[in-house]
């Protein structure tokens, strides 16, 4: 798997707090459900790129809704 980018992100407290609960019914972490949110919003614009043909090995994009546990 490549290594994930780091990057420090300055957010308003608010806007943690709302991120933090949607996350915890999601039982998502917070900086997987950040993932999500700019996963899905680049999806929706069409602005994701397409992986590679011939990749089934590779990771799926994340999908809303709680993990079968």
């Amino acid at each position: 798997m490549a290594r994930r980018k780091q990057y420090p992100l300055r957010i308003d407290p608010e806007l943690w707090t709302a991120i933090e609960r949607w996350a915890n019914d999601e039982l998502r972490s917070v900086n997987g459900q950040i993932e999500f949110m700019l996963r899905d919003s680049l999806k929706n614009a069409g602005r994701l790129p397409s992986p590679p043909k011939g990749n089934a090995g590779q990771r799926k994009a994340a999908t809303p809704g709680p993990r079968a546990r």
